[in-house]
């Protein structure tokens, strides 16, 4: 997406409004006085938890990859990296996508089977942060009917996912059916990626323990990820349940999926402050809604100098 582009612009211009509504209403002198309070040792060592996340991501992405575009760990954090630093500027972690690119070029790869192998990586993130949020949910709902509705969604969604993941014959006909109703070239790519997917998925499943041991590192990747953010409201000194705030962290962080927003910004914020209620004034959500975007932030910059180190080895392969 360029920084010209319409989509761009109106997914900045949709993020800045709802920040500037929700600022608004709680006043940012609040916001500031929070942050003047935060227990600085907790923060640090939440954020350090970066550092494990990443290099599990990429472990976890070399799993993934057959002997043959097998990348070394370095090679593999550069990329996730990378894609990191693109998450930053496009909405719905589209930067993870488009890692495919770099991975066609820097690993050898065939477009459609790089494309494959980002989409089951980045499906095995969803349905990770998906089954962290049910286990939250169900502790946390009570007899409340709106999360209740919420857990059975998330539920649904869990299942869809682990359908795709686990059922050749279902993956083929969802993405047979998408590649007949989508338009155009966008038909044919769903049909390349329908005839890759089933090369990944066979090497997933290539032994029990391999699944186990993927789907197992993917359950702790997201544990750290929501346990950083339990430290951050504590940071904030804002009491949460751990297994409450693995619900209601989840969920903060799916509402940042929206694709209107640029990485998020705003409807993770408001969803933060609406979520967080119980346990926190809307100053101090708004304060957490900032800290969960310098996650976003933080591996976005450390992955500039490798995107651009790919992004020149695009414009070589281009131009040999």
């Amino acid at each position: 997406m360029k920084v010209t582009s319409p989509k761009f612009l109106i997914s900045i211009g949709v993020s800045l409004l709802i920040l500037c509504v929700l600022y608004w209403k709680i006043d940012i002198a609040n916001i500031k006085d929070v942050l003047a309070q935060v227990d600085v040792p907790v923060f640090i060592g939440a954020l350090l938890i970066l550092i494990p996340t990443t290099l599990l991501s990429a472990l976890r992405f070399r799993m993934l990859l057959s002997v043959k575009n097998k990348p070394s760990l370095g090679e593999a954090t550069r990329l996730i990296l990378a894609g990191s630093t693109m998450n930053v500027v496009l909405p719905s972690k589209m930067g993870d996508m488009l890692k495919s690119v770099f991975m066609r070029d820097a690993l050898d790869m065939r477009g459609s089977l790089a494309v494959s192998v980002v989409v089951f990586e980045k499906a095995f993130d969803l349905l990770g942060l998906l089954a962290w949020c049910l286990l939250g949910l169900v502790v946390y709902a009570g007899d409340d009917g709106f999360f209740i509705l919420l857990a059975l969604a998330v539920g649904g969604g869990l299942g869809f996912g682990i359908l795709m993941l686990s059922s050749l014959s279902f993956a083929d006909e969802i993405l047979s059916l998408a590649s007949k109703v989508a338009p155009g070239a966008l038909s044919d790519k769903f049909e390349s990626l329908r005839k890759s997917w089933a090369e990944v998925h066979g090497f997933f499943w290539r032994s029990k323990s391999a699944v186990l041991n993927i789907v197992g590192l993917t359950l702790f990747i997201w544990f750290l990820h929501l346990l950083q953010i339990w430290l951050l409201a504590a940071a904030l000194h804002a009491p949460v349940p751990l297994l409450s705030s693995l619900g209601l962290s989840s969920l903060a962080l799916l509402a940042g999926l929206a694709p209107l927003t640029l990485a998020g910004v705003g409807t993770r914020d408001a969803a933060t402050i609406y979520l967080f209620a119980p346990f926190m004034a809307p100053p101090a959500g708004a304060a957490l809604g900032l800290m969960l975007t310098l996650r976003y932030i933080l591996p976005g910059l450390a992955g500039l100098p490798f995107l651009s180190i790919y992004i020149n080895l695009l414009r070589q392969k281009s131009h040999s």
